[in-house]
C-alpha cells in the first residue's frame, strides 16, 4: 500500500513534534500540549463519523470521560501496566460506541445528534455524581483524602516523555483510521454516505459498518481519555461536560473533518488558544468568539475546513 503525500507529511509532523516540542516549551505548556494530543485523537473520531458517514455524534468528550474513568479504576484497583489499562479503556468505550450505534440504525441528522447529546448528558451526570477513582475502596474507588499516585508507563514517567508517548499513541490512532479508510470499511462507508439504499442493493451490510464506525470512534475516545488520565493523574467531571462535545464537534468541522490536519487544528483551537489568551491576561472565553466566527466561515466558504484551505494552497500536499 503506497503512502499518500499527506500521510508522509503527517508522520514527519508527528516525529518532529515528539522530538522537539517537549524541549522547546515550559512544564505548563508540556501538559497543555499533552492534552492537545489527546483531544486531537478524539477529534479524529468525530471526523471519522462526520466525513465518512455524514453522522453527527455529540458524545465524544463524554466517552473520553468513560475511558479516563476505566483507566484510573484499573490503575488503582488492579495495578496493571498502563498499556493494559489504556487498552481496556478503549475496549469499554468501543462497546459504548456500539450501543450508541443502535439508534443510528433508524435515526440520522438532528435526531441522532440529540440522542448522542442526551447520552453525553447522562455520562456527565454519572461522572459528576460518583466522581473519578482516586485509589479508594469499592467499585467506584473514591476516597475523600489525597489521591493515590498514578503509575505512568515506564518509558514515559516524566512529563516531557509522556508528551511524546501521547503523540505516538495519537498518531497510531490516526493511522488506524487511515487503514480503515483505505480498506473495505472505507469503501463501505463511502457507499453508505452516498445512498444507504444503493449500498444495501450492492450487498453492503449497512448495520455492521455503521456499528463498526461508532465502535472505532468510541475506541479513539477511550484511548484519548485514558491518555488524559495518565497526563493529570486525576480527572474532574467538569472536563467532560456535554457542551464540550458540541464544541469539539464544531471545531472538528472548522479544522476539517476527515483528515489528520483537521483533527490537529481542532485540538489546537480547543486547548492551546484559550491557554494563550490566559497567558496574555485575557479572558479565555474570548476564544468562543473566534470559534463562532471560524465555524461561520467554514460553513459558508470552507466546507473542508482550514485543512482543506491549506491543501488548496499547497497542491503537492493533496491526497
Amino acid at each position: 500500500m503506497a503512502y499518500s503525500t499527506s500521510g508522509i507529511a503527517g508522520l514527519a509532523f508527528a516525529a518532529l513534534t515528539a522530538v522537539f516540542l517537549p524541549v522547546l516549551v515550559g512544564s505548563q505548556w508540556v501538559l497543555i500540549f499533552t492534552s492537545t494530543a489527546c483531544f486531537a485523537l478524539a477529534a479524529a473520531g468525530i471526523g471519522l463519523m462526520y466525513a465518512r458517514l455524514n453522522m453527527v455524534s455529540l458524545t465524544q468528550v463524554g466517552l473520553m470521560g468513560v475511558g479516563g474513568w476505566v483507566t484510573l479504576r484499573m490503575n488503582h484497583g488492579l495495578g496493571l501496566p498502563f498499556e493494559f489499562n489504556l487498552l481496556a479503556a478503549g475496549v469499554v468505550t468501543a462497546a459504548f460506541g456500539m450501543l450508541l450505534a443502535l439508534p443510528a440504525l433508524r435515526m440520522r441528522g438532528l435526531y441522532l445528534a440529540l440522542i448522542t447529546l442526551m447520552s453525553a448528558g447522562g455520562i456527565e451526570i454519572v461522572l459528576s455524581t460518583f466522581r473519578f477513582p482516586n485509589g479508594g475502596e469499592g467499585f467506584w474507588g473514591v476516597m475523600p483524602s489525597v489521591a493515590a499516585p498514578f503509575r505512568r508507563p515506564v518509558l514515559a514517567i516524566e512529563d516531557g516523555a509522556y508528551l511524546r508517548y501521547a503523540i505516538v499513541v495519537s498518531t497510531l490512532g490516526m493511522l488506524l483510521i487511515e487503514l480503515h479508510r483505505r480498506g473495505a470499511p472505507g469503501r463501505a462507508w463511502a457507499m453508505i454516505r452516498r445512498s444507504e439504499a444503493a449500498a444495501m442493493a450492492s450487498g453492503v451490510n449497512v448495520t455492521l459498518y455503521k456499528a463498526w464506525a461508532f465502535a472505532l470512534s468510541g475506541l479513539l475516545a477511550g484511548l484519548a481519555g485514558g491518555l488524559l488520565a495518565g497526563s493529570i493523574g486525576l480527572l474532574d467531571a467538569a472536563t467532560f461536560r456535554a457542551p464540550e462535545s458540541i464544541m469539539l464537534f464544531a471545531l472538528a468541522v472548522v479544522g476539517g473533518a476527515g483528515s489528520w490536519p483537521g483533527a490537529v487544528i481542532a485540538a489546537i483551537l480547543y486547548r492551546v488558544l484559550p491557554a494563550l489568551f490566559n497567558d496574555w491576561g485575557l479572558n479565555p472565553d474570548l476564544a468562543l468568539v473566534i470559534f463562532g466566527a471560524a465555524l461561520l466561515h467554514a460553513i459558508m466558504t470552507a466546507p473542508e475546513g482550514i485543512a482543506g484551505q491549506i491543501r488548496a494552497a499547497l497542491p503537492r500536499w493533496a491526497k
